[in-house]
């Protein structure tokens, strides 16, 4: 809470503060509706690319653009008031170049007014993770499964499994970290590695599908609520299963307006007899 009576929003710092310390809860948000419900009881809000495939249905991420991530982004803003908000930086809006990076990364913090962005990769993006973090743009990094690079992983399957592959995610993960990165999600690895990665770099580790170990948890809020249907990965808990109750609702609903028991005389405007 702030002088003013204004709840404060958790900041960058506060949330890098956090190494080693209380976990960091961070759930995924695309809407309005949906930030204002969990904004008061999580750290951070993640407005994820995985919007491609949670809200409009495609294959993978790698059809999400820019202008998808903002307007989504700038909605989850409005939604909330208490969270840190971090926007993922889509396929192909960050790989080609830091400045390419740096352009589309202002152009989310500005027309959004989220506090971070993401971005996926290991050594490969250190420079570009340094190159906008010493222009004072957040970052959060991504290592381990990353979904932007589905096609060249063969798909959704857990890393480090071999020896070779845990060097590398580690490796990864120390050249994010040292290149500036606040917090860096790890995502779908072997559970030693996960405890691995958080032992050995200094930024706060976010895990899904990692380790209790990680300095926090991240999940995608459709999959922990049962809303989105079909495959559930291995490391998700259902806390809740809403997705029957609204189809339970939707048939009712629907049966109600068929048998015209809906709307009734409550749900109707009067005419006004005139005074």
């Amino acid at each position: 809470m702030s002088a003013t009576g204004q709840v404060k929003r958790v900041s960058v710092p506060e949330i890098a503060a956090r190494k080693g310390k209380e976990p960091v809860s961070m759930l995924t948000a695309y809407t309005v509706s949906v930030a204002r419900l969990l904004d008061p009881h999580v750290d951070c809000l993640l407005v994820g690319d995985s919007l491609g495939m949670v809200l409009y249905g495609m294959d993978s991420t790698l059809p999400v653009t820019v202008d998808m991530m903002i307007a989504h982004g700038a909605a989850v803003v409005r939604g909330s008031s208490h969270a840190c908000v971090v926007v993922d930086m889509p396929w192909a809006s960050y790989q080609e170049s830091p400045q390419q990076a740096f352009r589309n990364a202002a152009r989310i913090l500005a027309e959004t007014g989220c506090q971070a962005v993401k971005l996926e990769g290991g050594e490969e993006m250190a420079d570009t993770v340094d190159f906008l973090v010493r222009r004072g743009i957040p970052v959060v990094g991504h290592v381990g499964l990353t979904p932007q690079a589905v096609n060249a992983l063969g798909g959704y399957k857990a890393r480090g499994r071999s020896e070779a592959e845990q060097q590398k995610i580690l490796g990864d993960a120390r050249a994010i970290s040292e290149a500036g990165a606040f917090a860096i999600v790890v995502e779908g690895v072997v559970e030693p590695l996960g405890r691995l990665v958080t032992e050995q770099v200094g930024a706060v580790t976010i895990g899904i599908g990692a380790s209790a170990a990680c300095d926090g948890q991240v999940l995608v809020s459709d999959d922990m609520l049962g809303l989105f249907g079909g495959f559930t990965p291995k490391f998700v808990k259902r806390y809740a299963d809403i997705g029957p109750l609204v189809a339970e609702a939707a048939k009712a609903y629907t049966d109600d307006v068929r048998a015209r028991r809906f709307p009734g005389p409550e749900h109707v405007f009067g005419v006004k007899k005139p005074t």
